[in-house]
């Protein structure tokens, strides 16, 4: 006999599977030793007041075997002699897509800007130590794309992209830990993504596909109307049946070129701020309602928080329980920062973007840049930072209590940010268009968790590759760009994700309208 339960437990109750099968013979009336199997199918964690429950949907088994919930298998046919598909970028949309094309009888040919994993490390740990930016070789660009080293988080609001499941799955098979099948909000981890990325990557090189590193595409091959492939930047042309588009939100060269090109591109919504961090013993006491913060049983505390504010929507955004802040610029005379959590979540710092909603009229001065206005207005911002920030990659930062009340902070807080901070009037300089709503939209995010604006936080700046500012636009049923047969502009940089879960969710249904569009 098998049954479905829901259990709400304490979290030291969910921490242990003889505790948990207690409880269920408890909750059934069904003997322990009866219970032949007990598979956990969901968790989440209920933390809207004290104490904390831990949720659980449990399938058991009573007196028969049950099947091993462990034993999906994905099996990638060999494409080596199908027809060729150009996927540009090896971020999750880029490689999500070389993968489903591969199920479909086609051949990847990713071209990745950057270099693989292994390399960026090497790179980053420049770029941490305020030594060296590698233009194409960053926490933007390199393969993984900006999910790879930025965190790992899979999560997706929206239930109407595609299949979530699968794309969970896909990671599971590639080697991410068991977790992910269970938790509501599953988090690989920034030391464990890039492991499962070069899994990925050579499930693409075994079924034939190919995957070129140091390649950066700077242009389409056109005939009339139709795309027939790539240029690189040394000169070299790929040539396919179709283009994937997977660019990423900060291949800022790329919308230049397509715009220069005559290819049709739009300005859309997207949003920018500051990251805060606070110390994680004090979002794990306010989230938890309790002094005495997690315990021994409970993971990091999260949070998500959003307001109206004047207007226009504030909110948090890819918050980092037990994490880091990391440098994200791409080019020189910016200053980004954005944040990551390793798979344990064991720092002692929370970090967060709370960003304020751009809107056209922000970067009215830019029109003559035509759909790119807000690119413009995006990198003025971020020159901003530089110029407030120290030497290299140090960043301008502000205790969280004095920038909401307008004071310089003579002194700053320890931080997780390793190239360094240095004490500036953000309040001031940050454009009031965005600075003032964050100052009210901090106010009210205080009013809803008790005593989080305080000079133990503080802010740095800038927060500004939340999204892209440019989308490429495409038909709404065939994925083609409205413009260009052929071509089909995918995931963040392409303006229709926002993560590593929605990105990979399109980069699939992207591969699928390639193969509908080829057989119709």
């Amino acid at each position: 006999m098998k049954k479905e339960l829901q259990l709400r437990l304490s979290p030291k109750e969910a921490s242990e599977k003889s505790l948990i099968r207690a409880a269920v013979s408890k909750e059934t009336g069904i003997a322990p030793k009866d219970i032949s199997a007990l598979h956990i199918i969901k968790r989440s964690i209920d933390a809207r007041r004290y104490p904390v429950k831990i949720q659980l949907k449990v399938e058991v088994y009573v007196n028969e075997n049950a099947p091993d919930p462990k034993k999906y298998r994905l099996e990638y046919r060999d494409v080596s002699n199908a027809g060729e598909v150009i996927v540009v970028g090896a971020g999750p949309g880029g490689l999500f897509a070389a993968l489903r094309l591969i199920e479909l009888g086609l051949k990847p040919v990713v071209l990745e800007r950057g270099k693989d994993v292994s390399g960026r490390k090497r790179d980053l740990a420049l770029l941490n130590r305020n030594q060296a930016l590698n233009e194409e070789s960053n926490y933007a660009f390199g393969e993984g794309g900006a999910g790879a080293f930025s965190d790992g988080k899979l999560y997706t609001r929206s239930t109407k992209r595609g299949d979530f499941r699968k794309v969970v799955e896909v990671f599971h098979f590639h080697g991410a830990q068991d977790d992910i099948l269970i938790d509501t909000h599953p988090h690989i981890g920034s030391d464990r993504l890039p492991g499962v990325i070069r899994n990925m990557r050579e499930s693409i090189i075994k079924a034939g596909g190919e995957v070129h590193f140091e390649t950066r595409v700077d242009g389409l091959i056109l005939e009339n109307t139709s795309v027939k492939g790539v240029v690189t930047s040394n000169g070299d042309k790929f040539t396919g049946k179709a283009v994937i588009l997977a660019t990423g939100h900060s291949a800022r060269d790329v919308y230049e070129f397509l715009h220069f090109t005559g290819v049709q591109l739009e300005a859309k919504s997207w949003a920018m701020g500051v990251r805060v961090e606070h110390p994680q013993d004090l979002i794990d006491e306010i989230q938890y309602h309790s002094a005495d913060g997690r315990g021994e049983y409970l993971p990091a505390a999260s949070y998500s928080l959003s307001a109206q504010v004047d207007g226009r929507g504030a909110y948090s955004f890819c918050m980092c329980p037990g994490g880091i802040i990391v440098p994200a610029m791409t080019g020189e005379n910016e200053m980004v920062v954005n944040g990551m959590s390793p798979s344990g979540r064991n720092t002692p710092y929370a970090n967060s973007g709370i960003v304020v909603e751009i809107k056209p009229e922000d970067f009215e001065k830019y029109s003559d840049k035509g759909p790119l206005a807000g690119l413009e207005y995006q990198k003025e911002l971020e020159r901003i930072a530089f110029v407030n920030g120290g030497t290299g990659f140090v960043a301008p930062a502000q205790r969280l209590a004095d920038f909401v009340d307008g004071r310089l902070s003579f002194d700053l807080p320890e931080c997780s940010y390793v190239p360094g901070t240095i004490s500036s009037p953000l309040h001031f300089w940050i454009p009031d268009e965005i600075g003032l709503r964050l100052r009210k939209a901090f106010e009210m995010f205080d009013r809803k968790m008790r005593g989080f604006v305080t000079n133990e936080a503080m802010v740095l700046g800038v927060e500004s590759r939340t999204s892209s500012p440019v989308r490429i636009p495409r038909d709404r049923e065939t994925f083609q760009h409205i413009q260009v047969e052929g071509l089909f502009p995918c995931g963040e940089g392409a303006g229709y994700a926002g993560g590593i879960a929605s990105s990979a969710i399109d980069g699939e249904r992207c591969a699928e309208k390639v193969e509908l569009w080829l057989n119709g």
